[in-house]
């Protein structure tokens, strides 16, 4: 069963994928109800979670609900409980939309949202982010996530992002990360799809983010803060929502 989600996950077309798993998804989540595991974006409870991974698997990540991973689940607890983007009135840009998040972000009636991506079919705008179609100080909150490792030019790609940001606005910028790596990699003389996966994580990967990554953010101009919000939460709440302890999450202020 691993394997073949494994070939599924690599062989389908991402845009198919996507669709796909609005079939899928009520299916998945009916034969895994249970009492063990809990998605703080729906509240619906499991016995188990989703096996994940293009590379190294990882067990008991996906819900089968929304679909989240751990890096949804954490976001959505911090934006809820950290932040006012659920009860102030922004005008939010979201880039390559998550569908976990989608649907319910473009319910708030606080949010002018709009979705953002080169080749997402549920994106709003098709644009590239290395020479967005926004004009200068845009977006009081800007949501940038595990996008940045797919972008060869990611310095013109955050200087977009500063660009379109207003001044007093603030965006959250996850990417993969290894944290005990001081400096970032990268090798574009690495082709195969095979080899980009092991070393990068991902076949469509182009880097693998070190902790200099924030200070990059920085020279872009933006104020960074390197937040571990679990490390605010008990063992019972990680291990419940299913979340990757010690996890930092980007956030960036103009």
């Amino acid at each position: 069963m691993k394997k073949l989600f494994k070939l599924i996950l690599n062989t389908i077309p991402r845009p198919l994928l996507i669709r796909l798993s609005y079939v899928a998804r009520p299916i998945l989540a009916f034969f895994l109800k249970g009492d063990t595991f809990t998605d703080p974006i729906d509240n619906k409870s499991f016995k188990t979670f989703l096996p994940y991974g293009y590379g190294n698997q990882r067990n008991n990540v996906l819900s089968p609900s929304t679909l989240s991973l751990e890096r949804h689940r954490l976001l959505w607890l911090y934006l809820n409980h950290k932040t006012e983007f659920f009860t102030a009135e922004k005008k939010a840009l979201h880039f390559a939309p998550e569908q976990c998040f989608l649907k319910r972000f473009r319910a708030l009636k606080n949010l002018k949202y709009t979705t953002t991506d080169l080749l997402s079919p549920i994106a709003d705008v098709k644009a590239d982010i290395c020479d967005l179609p926004f004009e200068d100080n845009s977006y009081d909150v800007i949501l940038c996530n595990h996008v940045l490792e797919h972008i060869p030019d990611d310095t013109k790609a955050m200087q977009e992002l500063y660009r379109v940001m207003k001044p007093g606005g603030y965006g959250i910028f996850q990417i993969p990360q290894e944290l005990d790596r001081e400096v970032t990699f990268e090798d574009d003389s690495i082709t195969d799809r095979d080899e980009r996966a092991k070393i990068f994580g991902q076949y469509d990967h182009v880097r693998v983010y070190g902790r200099d990554y924030f200070d990059k953010l920085r020279s872009i101009g933006f104020k960074v803060e390197e937040v571990d919000y679990t490390a605010s939460l008990s063992e019972e709440d990680i291990e419940t929502y299913c979340l990757a302890k010690g996890e930092i999450i980007p956030v960036v202020y103009k």
